[in-house]
């Protein structure tokens, strides 16, 4: 199974929303994250702006 860590980027920084994701949802206002053991996180105001496979990250902006 593929995990995933959520980072949001601004002015070329990167602030970590969540680790181990499971599941991203596109929303029309945002992305929303789970896992397996938290709540689900709405992300407002931002989009995929990249996905390293290897690196197991997405990055939002």
């Amino acid at each position: 199974m593929c995990q995933m860590s959520v980072v949001k980027t601004e002015n070329e920084q990167e602030e970590l929303i969540m680790e181990s994701v499971t599941r991203l949802e596109v929303k029309d206002n945002g992305v929303e994250v789970s896992t397996f053991f938290e709540e689900p996180r709405f992300v407002p105001d931002v989009m995929v702006k990249s996905i390293d496979f290897l690196g197991g990250k997405v990055f939002l902006g």
